[in-house]
Parts: structure tokens; C-alpha cells; sequence
């Protein structure tokens, strides 16, 4: 999928504007990367837009931060310029976007590093009755 795409569909699924869209990627896969390992980080780098892929650099070696649900929001909240429910969505609307791109396999990987809470940022919404 290509940069544009992925923006688009993060705008979509989030409901914001193509800008903020664009600033939650970033801040979003910025912030996954640093609690991935470097082997996983660039695993899903490897399945993105070439525009994208800086944001999932790391050392192949290098070892996650631990932070949690909260932390990882904050993270999200102060790249991106947004508040903390707007950062919460948009890092569920990349995820669920980056889900898509990279595949299932390849995705879970990357999400059995990440705690619970997080993991569910990345399960779309149920659609009411």
C-alpha cells in the first residue's frame, strides 16, 4: 500500500483530516517501534510504503523500551500534536491499518511484544446491532 493509501485509510477509520492523519502515523509507528524490538520494527518496515519505513528504524538488534498503555498514548499524544482521546483513536486507526498492510502473521508477531491494552488498540470497533 502506498503512503498515500495508508494515510487515507488512517484518516477513514479515524475520522480526522488527511494532516492529522498523516501526524498519527508518524507519532504511531515512531512510538511502536521504540516498544518492539529492533528485529520485529524492521520485520514490519519491510512490509510498508518506502516513505514509511524510517519510522520502524532501529538497530536489528536493539531491545524494546518497556512502557505501558498509558506511556504509549502519551508518546502518540505529544508526536502528533493531539489530545489524549484523539491519540488513543489514531493509534487504533494506524494499527488496525498497519494490521492490513503487513499481514496477520507478521502483525501478530509484533503485537505478542506489546501488552494487552495496547494489543487492543488494534482490534477494529464492533459495528452496533
Amino acid at each position: 500500500m502506498a503512503e498515500l493509501k495508508f494515510f487515507d485509510k488512517v484518516a477513514a477509520r479515524a475520522s480526522v483530516p488527511d494532516d492529522t492523519a498523516r501526524a498519527l502515523t508518524e507519532a504511531t509507528l515512531r512510538t511502536l517501534a521504540e516498544r518492539i524490538s529492533g528485529g520485529e520494527a524492521a520485520d514490519l518496515a519491510g512490509h510498508v510504503a518506502h516513505e514509511l519505513r524510517p519510522l520502524l528504524a532501529r538497530a536489528a538488534q536493539e531491545e524494546p523500551e518497556v512502557f505501558a498503555y498509558d506511556e504509549f498514548l502519551r508518546r502518540v499524544a505529544e508526536r502528533a500534536g493531539v489530545g489524549p482521546q484523539l491519540a488513543e483513536r489514531g493509534a487504533g486507526a494506524v494499527l488496525q491499518t498497519l494490521h492490513r498492510v503487513v499481514g496477520h502473521r507478521e502483525f501478530e508477531r509484533a503485537l505478542a511484544q506489546l501488552p494487552t491494552e495496547i494489543q487492543a488498540l488494534a482490534q477494529p470497533v464492533p459495528q452496533g446491532p
